[in-house]
């Protein structure tokens, strides 16, 4: 048996509300939409991770979701003018990734990172 895909699900009152996060500030397309679920991901293969942490590093609480871009201050700056609530960094970590910590629109904790 091979896994070929995780994917998390966050229980969301409102659908719609993921699109600004998700879609428009870190582009990801919407490739299933069921009306009562809504699928967001992306052309590129991604691989498959699954991680467990007691903290999210330097201190700071776990993060319910990680996720890498290729600008992480560019997102930041998206997030910020949409008024996104930015809880920690932006910060250069001492493992080589720059980071910040986002809320949700669902309060998920986000993790945005790029690795140096």
């Amino acid at each position: 048996m091979k896994v070929l895909r995780i994917v998390p699900n966050i229980k969301a009152a409102n659908l719609t509300a993921s699109q600004v996060f998700y879609g428009d500030i870190l582009g990801l397309k919407s490739i299933m939409d069921h009306g009562w679920i809504v699928t967001y991901g992306s052309e590129r293969e991604m691989d498959i991770q699954i991680s467990f942490a007691v903290e999210g590093g330097s201190g700071t609480v776990c993060p319910d979701l990680s996720i890498e871009v290729d600008d992480v201050d560019a997102a930041l700056i998206k997030m910020r003018d949409a008024g996104f609530k930015i809880e920690y960094g932006p910060v250069n970590e001492p493992w080589g990734v720059r980071r910040f910590y986002v809320r949700d629109p669902f309060n998920k904790l986000v993790n945005i990172l790029s690795h140096s």
